[in-house]
């Protein structure tokens, strides 16, 4: 397993909450050795990989359950956005009627209820991937601050998993986004959706975990598999 490290010391602005996820859409771009026509991608949330892609594209999916989130993504006669849940196995047999190059999904699969289900479907589509997974030590210091389990699978897990179904090069590589305060830290937390919408800590136990965190950064975990 290759383990990587890439630091990004960021003052933070409050409309700049996706940081660490560009981050890894860039790298997850930069894996892809040829530039396919038909794309898949799963998670499209408002179009952050779509809007990263530097070549032309002869069709692109994008699939996501949040309405939201597809009404920002940019439509076009070749580009069209489907709501749909990657949890629900149906999407993939309706999926099954496309013809796919390549199937990309960047920070969105680590909300997967059954990662092995997801795994086996997006096998049926018979293309190549590139996923980008956040795992269990993101959040790593703050968990162990706060006495939290962790929230997502280990890289270990999902790496027995993917290799049920994948022949492919799997990296997990650590980020750490620094902040200015405590305060910027947990506003991140709040705005930015990597926390899952976690809430197990009330206001006096939270205004502790600000006063006891004893980084001045955030660590990230992600996982890359990415097809040979």
């Amino acid at each position: 397993m290759k383990i990587s490290s890439e630091f990004s010391k960021h003052a933070l602005h409050y409309d700049s909450y996706n940081v660490i996820q560009n981050k890894v859409i860039k790298r997850l771009l930069k894996k892809v050795k040829n530039r396919p026509k038909n794309i898949l991608d799963l998670g499209c949330g408002s179009g952050a990989l779509h809007n990263s892609l530097d070549w032309k594209y002869e069709h692109f999916t994008g699939v996501d359950f949040a309405p939201g989130m597809l009404e920002l993504h940019p439509k076009a006669k070749n580009c069209e956005c489907i709501y749909g849940d990657f949890n629900d196995k149906t999407l993939f047999e309706n999926l099954l009627t496309y013809k796919y190059d390549y199937i990309f999904s960047a920070s969105a699969l680590q909300w997967a209820e059954d990662l092995d289900m997801v795994f086996k479907n997006i096998k049926t589509l018979n293309a190549p991937v590139s996923l980008a997974i956040f795992s269990a030590n993101t959040f790593k210091t703050l968990n162990e601050t706060a006495n939290l389990t962790p929230l997502l699978r280990s890289a270990d897990e999902i790496d027995k998993l993917q290799k049920k179904y994948f022949d492919a090069e799997l990296e997990v590589v650590e980020y750490k986004l620094e902040f200015e305060s405590t305060r910027d830290m947990f506003k991140y937390i709040k705005n930015s959706g990597v926390s899952g919408s976690r809430k197990v800590l009330d206001y006096k136990q939270t205004k502790k975990l600000m006063h006891d965190y004893p980084l001045n950064y955030l660590e990230f975990e992600v996982v890359f598999i990415t097809s040979r």
